[in-house]
């Protein structure tokens, strides 16, 4: 009896302390990768969107969430090495920091989940079967730039009314030039505004094309988005103003590194959406089944001090819808 009575009350003990033990289990904090292609100081603003998409949704950095961040400085054949290194720490998604990320990253694995923070064109560029049916293991958002290089000559045309003749620098080999390019045209028929299409493969290109633009008596530049081109926006604003030639760009960049004009999504509004698509990817979801957004805010700038330069003056209409004016 009294072997019988030690043994249920030892039964019991281990019952009561049972919930205490499991209590005491830490839960699983869920570890993403952030992958971007230039430094801290070029990404602070989208970084901090991103980590401020997150705030809101509840998650606090280094408590209920750890963040992998790696860069490439600019350097893109570190991409690969960067985005297989996430790989082998088996992160539980993969933020991409922009359409030369997200290549690299899809090809180091197929089964982590990927968040594009933007891509130009991901169905062009064979990221996903399509906006509303991604298919695979990425999804994101989209920066709809095809569609917006018409609306960037339309800008062009209110600026210098006499625009006849506009110099179009573009990467043929980027995923997305094509329709960018035919969405430039179809504005250009409508505004009659004859194109001088300039390809960029190389950056040894870019002097050569500046150099055409201003043989040809180009009014204007309108300068697609692509690697290339992006890669070296600063020199590709130096020669515009030194050419005096009033120019349009897709991103921000451009013009706070000196350039004219830019028209684009907000790309801080899109690097906070994709703290959402981790949200509920690490709640379960599929990438398959999350559709890819497309922006819904857009930001024009114009940089006045190099409108001086050029010696282009800006229409004070024009001036009252910028977004954010360089003076």
């Amino acid at each position: 009896m009294k072997r019988k009575i030690f043994a249920l009350t030892l039964c019991a003990m281990l019952f009561a302390l049972y919930p205490s033990v499991h209590a005491q289990q830490p839960a699983k904090v869920p570890r993403i990768g952030y992958l971007q292609g230039g430094s801290i100081a070029t990404s602070t603003h989208r970084i901090e969107a991103f980590r401020q998409g997150l705030r809101e949704l509840g998650y606090v950095e280094g408590k209920n969430i750890i963040i992998e961040w790696r860069y490439a400085e600019g350097k893109l054949d570190h991409v690969k090495e960067l985005a297989a290194d996430l790989v082998h720490l088996n992160v539980d998604v993969i933020v991409t920091g922009g359409p030369t990320i997200t290549p690299a990253v899809k090809e180091a694995t197929t089964t982590i989940p990927i968040v594009m923070g933007y891509d130009n064109d991901p169905v062009g560029s064979g990221f996903v079967a399509s906006l509303a049916r991604p298919g695979g293991n990425i999804t994101g958002l989209s920066a709809l730039s095809p569609e917006l290089s018409g609306k960037r000559l339309e800008l062009l045309k209110e600026i210098i009314p006499r625009l006849s003749h506009v110099a179009v620098l573009g990467t043929s080999t980027q995923a997305g030039n094509a329709q960018a390019l035919k969405e430039v045209k179809l504005a250009g028929q409508a505004l009659r505004v004859q194109l001088q299409y300039l390809d960029v493969l190389d950056p040894k290109d870019i002097e050569t094309a500046f150099r055409a633009a201003s043989k040809e008596r180009a009014d204007a530049v309108l300068v697609l988005v692509g690697a290339v081109l992006n890669t070296h926006r600063k020199q590709i604003a130096d020669l515009a103003v030194k050419s005096r030639l009033p120019a349009i760009y897709g991103q921000p960049q451009y013009v706070e590194d000196g350039g004219l004009l830019s028209y684009a999504p907000s790309y801080t509004d899109l690097f906070q959406r994709a703290a959402t698509y981790v949200d509920k990817i690490l709640k379960g979801a599929k990438p398959a089944d999350l559709p890819v957004e497309q922006p819904t805010k857009f930001e024009f700038i114009i940089n006045l001090k190099a409108a001086k330069q050029i010696g282009v003056t800006i229409p004070p209409a024009v001036l009252a819808r910028a977004d954010r004016v360089i003076r």
